[in-house]
Parts: structure tokens; C-alpha cells; sequence
């Protein structure tokens, strides 16, 4: 397992100022109060790990079946349904496979490619922070969609993934830009503490769901749709 970079800022620095704090539970340690001392450097020392533990990347195996998609975040199923009015302009008119996934701060944040992605389409749209597993977030709050073609099973579709910040969060990182080609797994951003990511894929009888309301994922790893030959 590694830390991620783009979290950098947050768990370097954080550990920087963890180090600054030891010192100073040291010397009180050494001059006034050894428990006291020994409490708050425990304390600060728990305090850091949970930062960088938010920004962990555990090594994920990527399932070689080319008919196969994989989640493209950590997380909780919360919704599958068929939708038109997506807002996603590159599909319009066109219904989609709605799956929308909500993370909690305990799960991993960085967002994986669900298969391989040739990205035409990249949209940020400002707006409210409005709990993640709130209805109204899909459309209400802070969001980045990119999407474009996936490929599996021989076949070529219209496929997007869109980030959506929670309460909590308030940074969308998105490395992907249009005539990007993104590897199946590969790690393309992340959100920032509590969100949720949605998958879009085409509503087609060959493009089947194998994932239900109320199953945990894991990005990468977990199989979250099949293509039917």
C-alpha cells in the first residue's frame, strides 16, 4: 500500500506539522509532565495516521476478462436506475445505466477507469455540498464529468463517470482530459473525504449490471457490469 499523491499536500504536510508537535511533546516530557507528554504525542501520532490512511492506494488486482468493467470507486451501491436527463451534453437524448456509488471517509477515493477509456467530454460544474447520499446531489452539487468511449468485449459504447463532492468534501481531482486513452483500473482522480461516483454506461441488452443496491466495492477489483455475447 502506498500513499496517493494527490494528497500530498494533506498528509506531508500534516506529518510535517505532526514532527513540530512531537518536539514539543517531548519537551514536555522531559521537563514537566512524562504522561501528559506521552498522551498528546500518541494522540498526534493517531491524528496524522488517519489523515494519511484517507489517502492510502492499496494494491488492487485488475480482472483480465476483457468482457468485464470494474468499479470505478470504493463504496457503497446506493442507486441503479435508467436515466435520460443525465446532463452529460456529449450523450443527450440518449438513455443510460445510471450506478451511482456513495464513500464514506473510511473507503479508499481514488477513482479508477472502469475499462478502457478513450475521453472526449470534460465538464466541471460548481454547486452545493449537499450530503452524498442525498437524491438531490446528483444534480445540486459540485461535480466533474468526463466521458467518452469505453471498450470491452470486443464492443465500443458511450461511457462516462461523474464526481459528485459530499458535505464533507471540497476538492474534485481529475487528472483525465479529452484524448486521454485510459488503461482498464487505471487511476485517473479522487474526491476528497465523503462523496460519491456515478458510472454511466449504455442501456443495451448486451450491457448488464452485476452489482446490486446495498453491495460494497472496491475500485479496481470489484466487477460492476458484464457485456453479454
Amino acid at each position: 500500500m502506498k500513499l496517493c499523491r494527490y494528497g500530498k499536500r494533506e498528509w506531508l504536510g500534516s506529518g510535517l506539522i505532526a514532527l513540530a508537535l512531537g518536539a514539543v511533546w517531548l519537551g514536555v516530557m522531559i521537563k514537566f509532565h512524562a504522561p501528559t507528554g506521552i498522551v498528546l504525542m500518541a494522540l498526534t501520532f493517531l491524528t496524522w495516521l488517519a489523515i494519511a490512511a484517507f489517502f492510502r492506494v492499496p494494491v488492487r488486482t485488475i480482472p483480465a476478462d476483457d468482457l468485464v468493467l470494474v468499479a470505478p470507486a470504493d463504496g457503497l451501491v446506493r442507486d441503479i436506475e435508467v436515466v435520460e436527463d443525465h446532463g452529460i451534453e456529449l450523450f443527450e437524448g440518449q438513455e443510460l445505466i445510471r450506478i451511482g456509488i456513495f464513500l464514506s471517509v473510511l473507503d479508499v477515493h481514488v477513482n479508477r477507469a472502469p475499462c478502457p477509456f478513450e475521453v472526449e467530454y470534460k465538464k466541471y460544474k460548481e454547486g452545493r455540498f449537499l450530503d452524498a447520499r442525498s437524491p438531490r446531489c446528483t444534480k445540486e452539487n459540485e461535480s466533474l464529468v468526463i466521458a467518452g468511449t469505453g471498450q470491452a468485449g470486443g464492443k465500443s459504447f458511450p461511457m462516462a463517470v461523474r464526481q459528485v463532492s459530499g458535505a464533507i468534501a471540497r476538492r474534485i481531482v481529475c487528472e483525465a482530459n479529452p484524448g486521454d486513452a485510459l488503461a482498464k483500473g487505471a487511476i485517473y482522480g479522487m474526491i476528497k473525504f465523503g462523496s460519491r461516483t456515478e458510472l454511466y454506461l449504455p442501456n443495451e441488452p448486451w450491457m448488464t449490471a452485476v452489482v446490486s443496491i446495498g453491495d460494497k466495492i472496491h475500485s479496481g477489483s470489484s466487477i460492476i457490469a458484464r457485456i453479454q455475447l
